[in-house]
């Protein structure tokens, strides 16, 4: 903590700008975490400490942090306090090829991890009947995750699978397709559907980002080799560090 506040103590507010005052400040700290001065996870003093420093009011400060937070550079955790966020690799993901997240980044070279939100088995909902082409009294087991990629969180996802594939949704651990596999019901095709969206707060909180901020949205429906689906997931991939390329090949008729 001593290293940072020495750094932000060093910090200067030009007394005879016109900017308004938690612009500056704002500034005074990106650039310092720009220029490597303030590393990824560091914490910074607290608001009150801050406004000391630079001899101006906690609402200034407050304003600072909270463009800070919006535009991605500080992250902060409830009970814990303000950090300089960790800057999320870009990771290309082609449309046209089926893996699980798993293999995607074990592919680039990353450590994929996954911190479960949830585990149950109960009947489909309407929704997941139509789109699993089950019947009302079928169960399906759910699993909500969210995905990161070397430590920083990337994505949120839901996946919906009948239970007469899945039985136990408590026997899937890094890898959903890893399990299916072994059960000899991996997918084989899949159709997504992508759209932009903006993140809740719960959500946004959870993936380290402001609230409002930009996401992908993705359902996806997979399926077995003889067409019957096995897997429907909903998924909120972060913005600012998902890019999905499809190569299109020109068709002349």
């Amino acid at each position: 903590m001593s290293h940072v506040a020495d750094i932000l103590g060093s910090l200067d507010l030009p007394p005879y700008d016109p900017t308004p005052l938690y612009l500056r400040l704002q500034e005074q700290i990106k650039t310092a975490i720009e220029a490597g001065k303030l590393k990824p996870l560091e914490a910074l003093p607290g608001e009150r400490d801050i406004a000391e420093s630079f001899n101006v009011s906690r609402v200034t400060v407050r304003k600072a942090i909270s463009g800070l937070v919006e535009q991605g550079l500080l992250t902060q955790r409830q009970g814990s306090g303000t950090f300089v966020a960790v800057p999320p690799q870009r990771v290309e993901q082609p449309l046209s090829r089926l893996t699980s997240f798993t293999e995607d980044m074990r592919l680039r070279g990353l450590e994929a991890s996954v911190v479960w939100l949830g585990r149950t088995v109960s009947l489909a909902s309407p929704q997941e009947a139509m789109r699993l082409s089950l019947s009302p009294s079928d169960t399906v087991a759910r699993l909500r995750r969210l995905r990161f990629a070397n430590k920083v969180p990337m994505a949120i996802e839901c996946a919906t699978v009948p239970t007469r594939f899945l039985p136990d949704p408590e026997s899937v651990g890094a890898s959903l397709y890893d399990v299916l596999e072994a059960r000899g019901c991996l997918p084989v095709r899949a159709l997504q559907r992508l759209h932009a969206a903006n993140l809740n707060a719960e959500d946004a909180a959870m993936l380290e980002v402001a609230s409002g901020a930009a996401a992908l949205a993705i359902d996806r429906l997979s399926y077995l080799e003889n067409g019957t689906p096995v897997e429907f997931t909903q998924s909120f991939y972060r913005g600012d560090a998902y890019d999905f390329v499809a190569e299109l090949n020109l068709r002349r008729e």
